[in-house]
C-alpha cells in the first residue's frame, strides 16, 4: 500500500507525473538545501568567532562582554544540535566514588581491610548519570570563614559518629543546627592543637612551630588526619599539609577536610604504595591514625621511609604506647624496625614519639645484620599504586638532599633544577613555563572575574570595584606539568591551594612539583580520581583532552568524573587544540554545563573552553 503523501502527489500530478515536473522538484530541493546549509554555517561561525581580547582592563566592560557571550551561547545551546542531557543519579549515589565499591570488593574476595581499598578494575562501564548534591547541600562559606564553619548538610556524617569521635583532632567541635563549627585560631584553643604543634617543634630542637620552615619542614603528609585541625593550624604557618585517609562510607575525614578548604585525598597503604614518588615529604604525621606500624614485618614503616626525604621526621602520637616503649633492655618491635631502616628516635614526650630519617646515604649499606635491602633504581622513578616492596628507595637518586640543606622558597635555582634534569625538567623549559603561567593566570582571572564575581556590589565612589579573591579555594590542575599555575597563584597572592595532578604515561614531573612545596599526585585520568563528590571549586587542564584522545580514553567519562568532583556553581577551564575543545563543548551540554569557547591566541588552533556547573536542586 502506498503511503499517504504519495497518494496526495497522485491526486495533484496524476498517476504518472511528467518528467519535467520531477526534474523541477529535484532542482528546487537541491537549491533549498544549499541555501539552508550556507545560512547555518554562517550562523555557527558568527557565534564562535566573537572577538575576545587577551586581557580586559575594565571590570564593567568585561562584565558586559561576558553577558553578551552568555546570551550567544544560550542561543547556540538551545538550537537543533543540542544533545540530550544526562539524567541525575539516585540519592544513594550522593557520595559515589567509582573505584571504591565496598560491596563489589567483598564479592570479589577482598577482605582484611582491602575491601576499602581502590579497585578500579571492578568499576568499569558504570552508569552514566550526574551525581546530585544532598537535599540540604549549600554553597560552601568563603575562605577563611569556611575553614572554621561548614554546613553539616554538605558532608555525610551521623550525629553518633560526631559524638563518638575521640581523637585529638576530632575533639571539641560544635554541632549546632545545620552547621559544624571548629575552633578558630583567633579564639580560645580548647583542643590543644597549638600546644601540640609547639610541642613537636620543641621535640625536634626548634624554639617554636613558627620555625618549621627555616628547619626545612614545608610539606607534611598527615595520615588519618581526623577532621583536619592539625592541618588547618599548619596552613596558618604557611606549610603544605596533605591529609590522606582510607575510604569511609560516612564520617569521612577526607570529605570534611576538603569541605574546610584543606588539601586531602583518599589513600592508604595496606597493600599498595601511595601514588607519590620516593623522597616526597618533609614530615609524616600520625595521631591515632589506627595503623599498627609493626605489622607485616614493618612494611608500613618502610613505605613511610620511601616517601620521607632525608632528614625528615615521622611523628607518632598514640595513647596506647605499649608497642613503642622499652621493657627492660629489650627493644620493642617498632624500635627494631626503625633501627633496620636507619631511623633515630629523637624524642619521646607524653604520648608522642618522633623519629628522624637518616641523612647518610651510606647508612643502609654499612649495616649487615637484619638490614633492609636497597631497591633497584627503577623503583624510584614512578609509583602508581604498586604493591608494597620490602626495600629501601631513593638511595641512588640525585634528589637525596637533606631537608635542612634546601632553599625555603618555592622558586628553584638552576642548580636545584639540574637535580631533576635526568628524568623530568630542562631549566630553560621550567622558567619559560613559569612566565607563561604568570601571563595566563592574569588572562584567566580577567575573563572569569565578571562571571565568578558578577554579584559583587559596586562600592560608592569606586570606578571599578575589585572583586573578592576568596570565592575559589580548592583548585585542581589536572595536567600540572611543572606546577606553573600553582606558582602563579602564589605569586599573585590568591587564597587558593592547588592539587597538581601529573597524568600517568606523561613526563613524570611530580618530584619537581613536590620539591617546590606544592600538593601533587600521580593519576590515570582514564580512571576515577580518589576523592569524594563536590570537592573542588575549579578544575583546570591544559592539553589533557588531546592527550586522553590519543590514549583512547573516553572524553565523556572524563567530563562525568569532572562533574562528580566539582562543586555546584564550580568552574572548568580547559585549554587545548580546536578539535579537542569542540569535542568537549559538544559533550558539555549533556552534563548540563554552561560553556563558552574563547580564542585567546589569534591565528592558532588553540582555544579556551570555560564552563560552569549549575546548582541542580531537583
Amino acid at each position: 500500500m502506498r503511503s499517504s503523501w504519495i497518494n496526495k502527489l497522485s491526486l495533484i500530478f496524476g498517476p504518472r507525473p511528467p518528467l519535467s515536473w520531477l526534474l523541477l522538484c529535484l532542482i528546487s530541493v537541491v537549491a533549498l538545501i544549499a541555501v539552508l546549509g550556507s545560512s547555518s554555517t554562517n550562523s555557527f561561525e558568527s557565534v564562535t568567532s566573537i572577538p575576545v581580547p587577551d586581557v580586559y582592563a575594565n571590570y564593567r566592560r568585561l562584565k558586559e562582554q561576558a553577558a553578551i557571550d552568555y546570551l550567544d551561547l544560550r542561543t547556540l545551546s538551545l538550537g537543533v544540535t543540542r544533545q540530550r542531557e544526562l539524567s541525575l543519579c539516585g540519592k544513594e549515589l550522593e557520595t559515589y566514588i567509582p573505584c571504591y565499591n565496598v560491596s563489589a570488593n567483598l564479592l570479589a574476595g577482598f577482605k582484611d581491610g582491602e575491601e576499602f581499598d581502590r579497585h578500579c578494575e571492578l568499576s568499569r562501564d558504570g552508569q552514566r548519570c550526574l551525581v546530585r548534591p544532598p537535599k540540604d547541600y549549600k554553597t560552601s562559606l568563603r575562605w577563611p570563614a569556611g575553614k572554621d564553619v561548614i554546613w553539616s548538610g554538605n558532608v555525610k556524617i551521623t550525629k553518633d559518629q560526631f559524638l563518638s569521635s575521640g581523637s585529638m583532632t576530632k575533639r571539641m567541635m560544635l554541632l549546632e543546627e545545620n552547621q559544624i563549627a571548629f575552633h578558630s585560631e583567633d579564639g580560645l584553643n580548647f583542643d590543644g592543637v597549638k600546644d601540640y604543634s609547639r610541642q613537636i617543634a620543641e621535640m625536634i630542637g626548634l624554639g617554636s612551630d613558627t620555625e618549621f620552615l627555616q628547619a626545612g619542614v614545608r610539606t607534611v603528609l598527615d595520615v588519618g588526619c581526623g577532621f583536619g585541625s592539625f592541618a588547618a593550624h599548619l596552613v596558618s604557618l604557611k606549610l603544605m599539609a596533605i591529609c590522606i585517609a582510607e575510604y569511609e562510607v560516612t564520617g569521612s575525614q577526607v570529605q570534611l577536610a576538603l569541605e574546610r578548604g584543606l588539601p586531602a585525598m583518599i589513600g592508604n597503604f595496606l597493600t599498595r604504595q601511595l601514588p607519590y614518588p620516593s623522597l616526597s615529604f618533609d614530615m609524616v604525621h600520625c595521631a591515632q591514625c589506627g595503623i599498627i606500624w609493626d605489622k607485616k614485618d614493618g612494611m608500613f614503616l618502610i613505605e613511610v621511609d620511601r616517601v620521607l626525604k632525608p632528614g625528615g621526621y615521622f611523628v607518632l602520637t598514640s595513647p596506647t604506647r605499649s608497642s613503642s616503649t622499652k621493657k627492660g633492655n629489650m627493644l620493642t618491635p617498632i624500635e627494631e624496625h626503625t633501627q633496620r631502616i636507619c631511623w633515630s628516635l629523637l624524642a619521646q614526650q607524653d604520648e608522642t614519639l618522633i623519629w628522624q630519617k637518616t641523612m647518610d646515604v651510606h647508612c643502609h649499606t654499612a649495616r649487615k645484620q637484619g638490614a633492609v635491602p636497597l631497591c633497584k633504581e627503577e623503583h624510584d622513578i614512578q609509583s602508581y599504586y604498586q604493591p608494597l616492596i620490602p626495600c629501601i628507595s631513593g638511595t641512588t637518586s640525585k634528589r637525596w638532599i637533606p631537608i635542612q640543606n634546601r632553599s625555603s622558597g618555592f622558586h628553584l635555582s638552576s642548580v636545584e633544577l639540574e637535580v631533576h634534569g635526568k628524568y623530568w625538567v630542562n631549566p630553560d623549559d621550567y622558567f619559560e613555563d613559569l612566565e607563561f603561567w604568570r601571563s595566563a593566570l592574569r588572562n584567566y582571572w580577567s575573563l572569569l572575574t565578571p562571571l565568578i564575581f558578577s554579584d559583587h556590589p559596586k562600592r560608592p565612589g569606586d570606578e571599578d570595584p575589585l572583586p573578592p579573591f576568596n570565592m575559589i579555594r580548592n583548585v585542581m590542575d589536572m595536567n600540572a606539568h611543572y606546577g606553573g599555575l600553582n606558582a602563579a597563584f602564589l605569586e599573585a597572592k590568591r587564597s587558593v591551594w592547588v592539587m597538581n595532578v601529573v597524568p600517568t604515561r606523561t613526563q613524570n614531573t611530580l618530584p619537581l612539583i613536590l620539591y617546590q612545596g606544592f600538593a601533587g599526585v600521580l593519576h590515570d585520568w582514564c580512571e576515577s580520581f580518589p576523592t569524594y563528590p563536590r570537592s573542588y571549586d575549579m578544575l583546570h587542564a591544559n592539553g589533557l583532552l588531546s592527550h586522553l584522545i590519543s590514549e583512547g580514553c573516553s572524553i565523556m567519562n572524563l567530563l562525568l568524573e569532572m562533574d562528580r568532583i566539582l562543586r555546584p556553581e564550580g568552574w572548568v577551564v580547559l585549554s587545548d587544540n580546536l578539535v579537542a575543545i569542540e569535542k568537549a563543548r559538544s559533550l558539555a551540554t549533556q552534563v548540563r554545563w554552561e560553556a563558552r569557547v574563547i580564542d585567546l591566541q589569534k591565528g592558532t588552533d588553540q582555544r579556551l573552553l570555560v564552563c560552569q556547573k549549575p546548582f541542580l536542586k531537583k
